[in-house]
């Protein structure tokens, strides 16, 4: 399987080389999704996450629905979530976002195609707000401590804030893991339990 190379570490990582590592990883996450590996590390990814899962055996799982376009890329969660729902019969969520004031939330989902989108324009379950008590957390990029490098929203850091009892599990590529001295934590930081990737290595614990 062809393997995505990490890039080089930053010195330090204040919000301007933060945009600019994000835009990095991005453009090599979307350059990389192209490839033939890329099936075979969402397959990987899967397995490993399948593996978790049954550890946890959640009563209700959050996911997120790919981001499409100049951020696609991502691990795709859907297959998983559905799973989940056969073998434990847990219950789904998707996330709510709102740009004014700025919140997410999660709302109940089906598993089928969303036919709603969120105030970001990501499609969204259509059924009552809930809280779940494991939620599926997207890494652009990541450290072995945990913490995250997302898209700069803010928007799952506030609510692990605001939920401090969900287990927020992260989904990365390996070509987004980061030294501590690249992506250094800031203080709205919230820390996952561990990160899964495709890598050799295994899963990244907090």
């Amino acid at each position: 399987m062809s393997q995505p190379q990490p890039l080089a570490p930053m010195d330090a990582s204040p919000t301007s080389e933060r945009a600019a590592l994000r835009l990095r990883l991005l453009q090599a996450r979307r350059a990389w999704a192209d490839t033939p590996g890329f099936a075979e590390a969402q397959s990987r990814v899967h397995e490993r996450l399948m593996g978790v899962l049954a550890q946890l055996e959640p009563s209700c799982l959050g996911v997120y629905w790919p981001l499409a376009g100049e951020l696609a890329g991502e691990f795709n969660p859907r297959d998983a979530a559905i799973q989940a729902k056969a073998l434990w019969g847990c219950r789904l969520a998707l996330p709510f976002a709102r740009r004014s004031p700025r919140d997410m939330h999660f709302v109940a989902w089906d598993g089928d195609a969303p036919s709603r989108q969120d105030d970001c324009g990501i499609p969204t379950g259509s059924g009552e707000p809930v809280v779940p008590d494991v939620v599926l957390v997207p890494c652009v990029g990541f450290t072995p401590e945990g913490f995250r490098l997302g898209y700069g929203g803010g928007y799952f850091d506030r609510f692990l804030a605001a939920h401090p009892h969900v287990t927020a599990v992260g989904l990365a590529w390996e070509l987004g893991r980061l030294t501590p001295e690249a992506l250094q934590a800031q203080p709205h930081d919230q820390p996952l339990v561990g990160v899964i990737t495709e890598g050799a290595e295994g899963d990244s614990s907090a």
